[in-house]
């Protein structure tokens, strides 16, 4: 089955995230260690060596839903008492990224580890001129995410 990248859903803290028109996409690299012994030829051989994961940008139009900014405050909180400023408690989520069919049924999720917001915007550029909808977004690192291989393709509701 394809899919298309239309449908989706964020799920932290056991609620869906409202609003959201955007996901960047999930994302690894692990680095590539060369190294070569005294008696090889002149190439070199490769190891996999440590693997990074790439933050996760959520974007969506400006609401009175305050998820974004609640969770951004977790990380700094301007205006808070000296030594509160930073929830060490919980500013750290494990978060679900589920996806959709056409037929509106859950084909594919993914659970991620370990979240904490890094970048928050609060309010896009203003333009007086513009038609454009207002958006905030995250940014969210991440320490990792697999897939959640008990959610099965789904079957077509047509047949």
């Amino acid at each position: 089955m394809i899919l298309t990248k239309i449908k989706f859903r964020i799920k932290w803290d056991g609620k869906y995230v409202a609003g959201l028109s955007k996901i960047s996409a999930l994302r690894r690299t692990t680095e590539v260690i060369r190294y070569r012994e005294g008696g090889d030829p002149s190439s070199s051989r490769k190891s996999p060596g440590r693997t990074e994961y790439d933050p996760i940008t959520l974007q969506r139009g400006v609401t009175h839903d305050l998820e974004f900014e609640q969770w951004a405050n977790k990380v700094w909180n301007y205006g808070s008492a000296l030594g509160s400023e930073v929830s060490l408690k919980d500013f750290r989520k494990d978060i679900i990224i589920e996806f959709y069919n056409e037929a509106g049924q859950l084909a594919i999720a993914y659970k991620v580890y370990r979240c904490w917001v890094s970048e928050y915007e609060a309010l896009p550029d203003l333009d007086a001129n513009s038609n454009a909808v207002a958006i905030q977004h995250i940014k969210i690192e991440n320490e990792g995410w697999e897939r959640d291989e008990s959610i099965i393709e789904p079957t077509d509701p047509s047949l």
